[in-house]
């Protein structure tokens, strides 16, 4: 029975497939989904989500939301989720300039500097997927 995994966000069906397996960062730790899974409901954290599909692995970024596993589907509905095929390694290196610019600068409130320490964590996870995507291409698995 394969596994339809559903990635989700407030902008855009970011993902639609039938695979073999998926990691995703839960907001208590990593969680592996295969086939046939107990049904789940977590939180999603920040961090790397790995899909595996006929011996490949492709990556996501994925920041906050919601999982929801059924036995024959995986839904995420995560705040971003950016393939690493996708993510534009100069746009994110400038993001996280921009956050750590951010960061050296006071704050009045409190919210404020939890946005900037929020954006910086999403940079960083951004240039990690993509630079392990580069230097790695995809990966076969057999």
């Amino acid at each position: 029975m394969p596994l339809r995994l559903e990635i989700v966000t407030p902008e855009r069906r970011a993902y639609e497939d039938d695979v073999d397996s998926v990691v995703l960062p839960g907001s208590e730790g990593e969680l592996g989904v295969l086939p046939h899974h107990a049904p789940l409901l977590s939180t999603l954290g920040v961090g790397e989500l790995r899909i595996r599909k006929g011996g490949q692995e492709e990556f996501f970024a994925i920041a906050g939301g919601f999982l929801q596993v059924r036995p024959d589907r995986v839904v995420v509905m995560a705040e971003t989720a950016d393939m690493a095929s996708d993510i534009d390694l100069e746009s994110a290196e400038k993001a996280r300039r921009d956050a750590e610019q951010a960061l050296t600068e006071g704050f009045d409130e409190p919210a404020d500097l939890a946005r900037a320490r929020a954006s910086l964590q999403r940079a960083l996870l951004r240039i990690r997927v993509a630079e392990r995507r580069h230097r790695e291409g995809p990966r076969h698995r057999g």
